[in-house]
C-alpha cells in the first residue's frame, strides 16, 4: 500500500519552508530597502554622506556592540562575563597580591585608585630615547642630570634624563640646556614602552607650587642600549720648547697612554695654527712632540677639540604616593634645594673667583730689512721710516720780528678773542639759569599732577 503526501506531517514540512521562505524575503527586502536609502543620500547630497575616520569607527564599534547584545541577549550574566568580560558600569571585586603593607595601613577609601594592566613585554627595564619639548608655560629651562618626574602609560616615576641633538647625522651631541621652542632627544633609563607613547614630565608633583606645572611633553621614539651620546672636550696645553716647526707641549695630558690614544689628532693655537699630535715623550709626564703649520710662540695655548662619551645614569624612583599616609610623595631634590632648606651656602672655590687681569705690555721688536732687498723692493712697498731730526731746521732757528703795525694788529685779535670768549661765558651762564628756572617749574607743575591724582580716589 503507498503513502500519500496529504498527511499531517507533510503539511507542517511545507509550513515552516513557507516561514523560512518568508523570513529570508523580508531580510532581503530590508536589506535593499537600506541600500536604496543608501544610495539615495549619497545622490542626493554625497558631501553628507561622507563620514570621517572617527564616525566611521565609532559607528562600526556601535554595530558590533549591537550585535554583541543580540547575540548576548538570552545568556546568563555569568556566562556572559566569562565570554566579553565585565560590563562597563557593573561592581566587581578585585583580588590584589604581592602588595606593600603600607597599602593597607595608609588605605584612604575617598582617595581614587586607578587599576591598569601590563603587556610581559612592559616589565622589563632599559635605555629609552624619546623626543622631548619644554612647555611653553614653563617658566624654566630644563637642565640635563635635573630629575624629571615622566608619567608614561601606567606609571609615574622619576628618572634622570641628557638631553641631546642630532648633529648632521654624524653624532648625538648632548645639550646641557633644553632648547627654546624647538624639540630635542632625551636618553633615560626606565620601564621599557612601547614607541609612540607619549607621556608628559614634571619636576615636582607637590600641589603647593604655584604656576604651571607640567615642564614638558614628548612621545617614546626607540628602545636602544646602543645610543652612544658625546660632550664636546676641550684639553688645553702650553708649548715648553720651540724648534721651528716643531714645537714639544705640556700640561694637557697626564701620562703618555693618553697622549698615544690621540696620536694623529689636529691641534690649534689661539692664533690660529693648526698642528698635529706626533708621538709622546718621556718627560716631563704627558707631554708630546707636535708638527705645526709655522712657528709658534712661548705664548701661545694650544688646544685639543675632542668628543667624551657619556651614559644615562641607572636611576628609577617610582611614585609611591598610595603607601603614604598624607598622599605627598617627594622624590630625589636638587643639590640647591637641599641647600637652601637646610640654610647652607654654596662652597666657593678660590681658583674660580673672578680676578682683575693684569697683562704686562708686550715689546715687539722693529721690523728690520735690508739695504739690498729694499733696493729690490717696489716703491709702494719700501718702508718710509724717518729718523728723528737731530738739529733743528731753518724755519724753527730763524727769529721773528714784527714791525709797529704788525704788534698793533695781533694785540687787537687777542683783545677781540679775549672779549668773544668772556661774551660766550656769560651767555652760558645765563642760559644755564633759565633752564633751572624752568626745572623748576615743570617739578612744581609736576608736583600738583601728583597731589591731584592723589585726592581723586578719596574722593571717589
Amino acid at each position: 500500500m503507498e503513502a500519500s503526501g496529504d498527511g499531517p506531517d507533510s503539511n507542517e514540512a511545507d509550513d515552516t519552508v513557507n516561514d523560512a521562505d518568508a523570513i529570508r524575503e523580508k531580510t532581503l527586502a530590508a536589506k535593499k530597502e537600506a541600500l536604496k536609502r543608501k544610495f539615495d543620500q549619497q545622490y542626493d547630497d554625497p558631501e553628507e554622506a561622507k563620514m570621517s575616520f572617527y564616525d566611521e569607527k565609532k559607528e562600526e564599534f556601535a554595530q558590533q556592540l549591537r550585535m554583541n547584545r543580540q547575540e548576548f541577549e538570552d545568556v546568563d550574566q555569568q556566562t556572559r562575563a566569562l565570554v566579553e568580560g565585565y560590563r562597563p558600569g557593573s561592581y566587581v571585586r578585585v583580588e590584589l597580591v604581592d602588595v606593600p603593607c603600607e597599602l593597607v595601613d595608609n588605605f584612604d577609601p575617598s582617595y581614587p585608585i586607578i587599576l591598569g594592566g601590563l603587556l610581559p613585554a612592559e616589565e622589563r627595564f632599559g635605555i629609552l630615547q624619546v623626543r622631548i619639548k619644554r612647555h611653553r608655560w614653563f617658566a624654566k629651562t630644563l637642565k640635563t642630570n635635573d630629575p624629571l618626574i615622566f608619567s608614561l602609560g601606567w606609571r609615574r616615576f622619576q628618572s634622570i634624563p641628557i638631553y641631546s641633538l642630532d648633529d648632521h647625522s654624524i653624532r648625538m651631541r648632548m645639550l646641557k640646556y633644553t632648547p627654546e621652542h624647538m624639540h630635542c632627544y632625551a636618553t633615560f633609563y626606565g620601564p621599557v614602552s612601547l614607541p609612540n607613547t607619549g607621556f608628559c614630565a614634571f619636576n615636582s608633583v607637590s600641589d603647593s607650587i604655584p604656576g604651571f606645572r607640567i615642564s614638558a611633553t614628548g612621545v617614546v621614539l626607540d628602545i636602544d642600549k646602543s645610543t652612544k651620546i658625546v660632550k664636546k672636550l676641550k684639553l688645553t696645553g702650553v708649548p715648553y720648547k720651540i724648534f721651528k716647526n716643531t714645537a714639544f707641549i705640556k700640561d694637557m695630558f697626564n701620562s703618555a697612554l693618553e697622549v698615544a690614544k690621540f696620536e694623529g689628532a689636529n691641534i690649534k693655537t689661539v692664533s690660529g695654527i693648526r698642528g698635529q699630535i706626533k708621538k709622546a715623550q718621556a718627560k716631563p709626564e704627558g707631554a708630546f712632540r707636535a708638527t705645526f703649520e709655522d712657528k709658534i710662540l712661548m705664548s701661545d695655548i694650544v688646544f685639543l677639540r675632542a668628543w667624551y662619551s657619556i651614559q644615562p645614569r641607572q636611576f628609577y624612583n617610582p611614585v609611591t604616593s598610595l603607601l603614604l599616609r598624607e598622599k605627598k610623595w617627594e622624590g630625589m631634590r636638587l643639590t640647591g634645594q637641599v641647600r637652601k632648606e637646610s640654610d647652607l651656602s654654596a662652597p666657593q672655590n678660590i681658583n674660580s673667583t673672578y680676578k682683575s687681569v693684569v697683562r704686562p705690555s708686550r715689546r715687539f721688536n722693529p721690523l728690520k730689512i735690508s739695504k739690498k732687498l729694499q733696493k729690490d723692493l717696489p716703491y709702494a712697498s719700501k718702508p718710509r721710516l724717518a729718523k728723528p731730526a737731530k738739529t733743528k731746521t731753518y724755519l724753527q732757528k730763524r727769529a721773528v720780528v714784527l714791525e709797529p703795525e704788525e704788534k698793533r694788529a695781533l694785540t687787537i685779535l687777542q683783545e677781540m678773542r679775549a672779549l668773544d670768549k668772556d661774551k660766550s661765558i656769560k651767555r652760558r651762564d645765563k642760559q644755564e639759569e633759565r633752564r633751572a628756572g624752568h626745572r623748576k617749574m615743570v617739578a612744581k607743575v609736576e608736583g600738583r599732577k601728583n597731589e591731584k591724582q592723589k585726592e581723586q580716589p578719596r574722593a571717589l
